[in-house]
């Protein structure tokens, strides 16, 4: 008969350590999530009673060209900001690593617009891209709707999503950059190797592991954009229907119409969106990123 194992003194203050943030997993993301997914086959009552209705909210939604339309905005979102953001990125953080006067100065300032808060940033941004008193229109003499012209307003708005996260991308990478040992790029010099050649046989693959942490952050970031486009468009807006994402679309459904089982669904798309995503980029990693020293 096998003995019991007692927890010793040390396993006890182990898992009292870890309680805090266990508990607050299971309140503040495990119980809403599953929550979720039961009021997405439910129909939720002005004072918050629910009926059971099956299937209904997810056939509603997958009838619905609006979220399409929503699922087709995130996507171009995310294809407009995330290659351009990270390799924006990976070229600051080269040159921030390069022997430059003023270096940390010009650290703060790129790391400075994830400091600032992001309504601060849509205001700032959208008063810029106005088109009949902004900055940008009245400096280069144009005319255009950057932020009312439904072919210009996901851009637009990735624009200001690039600028905002590039300095905190730019730090992570330059992290990464300062780990890789100086022997290979003395080594390469030696044997004749070009700056782009060192760039692209030490530096890209030695950096690729920091790389592939944060595309991810990116991408996942980029998938639930919501700030921007609420603090930058907002209702009445005739560009909505062409800008507001997945996320957009559940706060409208939820918080304005008030029909949260059909918004549950659409934050479920959202969450299976992101982790069939997410799961491709783990099975592809193992092609690009490279995890020897």
């Amino acid at each position: 008969m096998k003995k019991t194992k007692r927890l010793g003194q040390d396993d006890v203050w182990g898992y009292l350590m870890i309680a805090p943030t266990i508990i607050g997993l299971i309140i503040l993301n495990v119980y809403p999530f599953i929550d979720t997914i039961i009021l997405s086959f439910c129909k939720s009552g002005v004072f918050g009673g629910r009926s059971f209705t099956g299937l209904k909210s997810y056939a509603k939604m997958f009838g619905s060209s609006e979220f399409w339309q929503a699922a087709w905005n995130t996507v171009y979102f995310c294809i407009l900001t995330v290659p351009v953001g990270v390799f924006q990125a990976l070229i600051v953080a080269i040159l921030l690593n390069a022997k430059i006067k003023g270096k940390v100065f010009f650290r703060a300032v790129f790391f400075l617009p994830m400091v600032v808060a992001p309504a601060a940033v849509a205001m700032v941004w959208k008063w810029m891209f106005n088109s009949e008193y902004g900055i940008i229109n009245t400096v280069f003499h144009l005319n255009a709707g950057w932020i009312t012209d439904p072919n210009l307003v996901i851009p637009t708005v990735a624009i200001v999503a690039i600028w905002s996260t590039i300095g905190y991308d730019a730090v992570l990478l330059l992290s990464g950059i300062q780990n890789i040992s100086k022997s290979y790029y003395e080594a390469a010099s030696l044997d004749g190797c070009t700056k782009l050649q060192q760039f692209r046989y030490i530096t890209l693959p030695m950096v690729s592991p920091t790389l592939f942490v944060v595309l991810i952050m990116r991408l996942m970031a980029s998938l639930k954009v919501y700030d921007l486009i609420y603090m930058m468009i907002g209702e009445g807006n005739p560009a909505l229907s062409k800008s507001q994402s997945l996320i957009y679309l559940f706060y409208r459904e939820s918080f304005i119409k008030g029909d949260k089982g059909y918004a549950s669904a659409i934050v479920i798309a959202t969450v299976l969106l992101i982790g069939i995503i997410t799961a491709l980029q783990f099975a592809g990693q193992k092609k690009w990123v490279n995890y020897e020293v």
